[in-house]
């Protein structure tokens, strides 16, 4: 037997909790020019050394600007609530020792965690593409966890700056609650929707939610902007389940719990169901070449044997030059096994694994955009609606963010084997 300082002594280096991951919306395992520091595709909130969150503590109501910006530099955390020209409501918050807070936003300054850009749907993701003007706020959300299991994660609407305050001016959506406490919206507002069930091929969508700066539930507002704020929902709450999203107006964020990703697919495995594919050896129905899905390293160029699909029906060919109509768009094709017309597009292996909802293999693709996954997971993002702008839905490719259409959003695979 071994005594408890042995076996202390023989247990390996324990490894942090983990929390969970955010992964970003639109992008295909990376951002296009590689992930770098706090900018990256996916982030994963681990217990922190030493506890950071905060809690509230001691309301001021203060008359003067003076007074307000008195309390906002001494150095603690503090959210100011700006009601008039002179009345200004700053709740303190206190350290809290029983939790972790990460920091979402635009911003590169030192308080945030995890820097979010606008996602641009479709191939033209990459540094070139400015926008000309963000909707994602600087200081976007922050994710409190519960350094204690079961390490509960709840979200709110706004996040600190580097003078550790939060600052809602007099154009703001705000309000103060039936208890007493003040509370308030961004400007764009933090949107989240957790799905019925979990994330699983199960689940079905929920409904989307706006989420206040105290972490209390909303109806939508009119429009994403509005001054007006939607109604409190009592019975849901702000605690992010596997499988929540979180909409920043121009990025969407899907949170996976630790114990979700525990079931997921890793890079391992979908590299391992690549291979598989490949094995088998497809073929070109017409020019009879094998065909093959690129390493997931070359996930962005074209390759000579790269799988092609017509998207109506599903056959899967290798790239041809022939079967343009010439009363169709440039895009549109006839599949010369079945003669149905429609979009003829190279196939990518979707390669980030957060996105999957199961380990099956990769038998669906999108339309149009052709990135393709398991059968379950292409129909669980069919139906998802994201939002869009300022007021409209719709569902998109996770892998590269680009509008979905046809009349399932995505469209079975038709391989065909080796004829010898």
């Amino acid at each position: 037997m071994f005594s408890p300082s042995q076996e202390e002594h023989c247990a390996p280096n324990k490894e942090p909790v983990k929390y969970g991951e955010l992964v970003v919306l639109g992008y295909n395992g990376s951002l296009p020019n590689g992930d770098r520091g706090r900018r990256k595709s996916r982030f994963a909130l681990y217990k922190r050394p030493k506890a950071n969150g905060v809690k509230p503590s001691t309301v001021h109501v203060l008359s003067t600007p003076q007074a307000s910006k008195a309390i906002s530099c001494k150095g603690q955390h503090s959210i100011s609530y700006t009601l008039s020209r002179n009345q200004t409501v700053v709740v303190e918050y206190t350290h809290d020792k029983d939790t972790d807070m990460f920091q979402v936003g635009r911003s590169t300054e030192s308080p945030i965690d995890f820097v979010v850009t606008d996602t641009i749907s479709g191939s033209q993701n990459n540094d070139e593409t400015q926008i000309t003007q963000s909707t994602i706020s600087r200081f976007a959300c922050r994710i409190v966890c519960d350094r204690n299991a079961p390490y509960t994660a709840r979200i709110f609407a706004a996040g600190f700056d580097s003078s550790k305050n939060i600052f809602l001016g007099e154009k703001a959506a705000k309000w103060k609650n039936p208890d007493g406490h003040m509370d308030g919206l961004t400007t764009n507002g933090v949107l989240v929707m957790h799905p019925k069930g979990g994330f699983t091929e199960e689940s079905k969508p929920g409904v989307w939610r706006e989420i206040s700066v105290c972490g209390d539930v909303y109806t939508l507002r009119e429009t994403r902007s509005a001054q007006q704020r939607g109604k409190l929902v009592e019975n849901e709450t702000n605690v992010l389940q596997d499988g929540s999203l979180v909409d920043l107006c121009g990025a969407t964020l899907l949170w996976r719990t630790a114990d979700g990703l525990f079931h997921t697919p890793t890079q391992k495995h979908i590299e391992a169901l690549r291979q598989e594919i490949n094995a088998a050896r497809p073929q070109c129905p017409v020019g009879l070449n094998t065909l093959a899905f690129p390493s997931i390293n070359r996930k962005e160029v074209v390759e000579e044997k790269q799988p092609w699909a017509y998207l109506s029906c599903g056959h899967v060919h290798g790239y041809h030059n022939w079967g343009h109509r010439s009363d169709t768009e440039a895009n549109e094709r006839e599949c010369p096994m079945c003669r149905t017309v429609g979009p003829y597009v190279p196939l990518w292996l979707g390669c980030e694994a957060g996105f999957y909802v199961d380990a099956g293999p990769p038998t669906h693709a999108f339309t149009p955009c052709g990135h393709v996954c398991s059968e379950k997971s292409a129909k669980y993002w069919s139906q998802i609606p994201l939002p869009h702008g300022t007021h409209a839905f719709h569902a998109a490719c996770p892998f590269c963010a680009v509008q979905l259409s046809g009349e399932q959003n995505c469209v079975k695979l038709i391989f065909q084997g080796p004829i010898d």
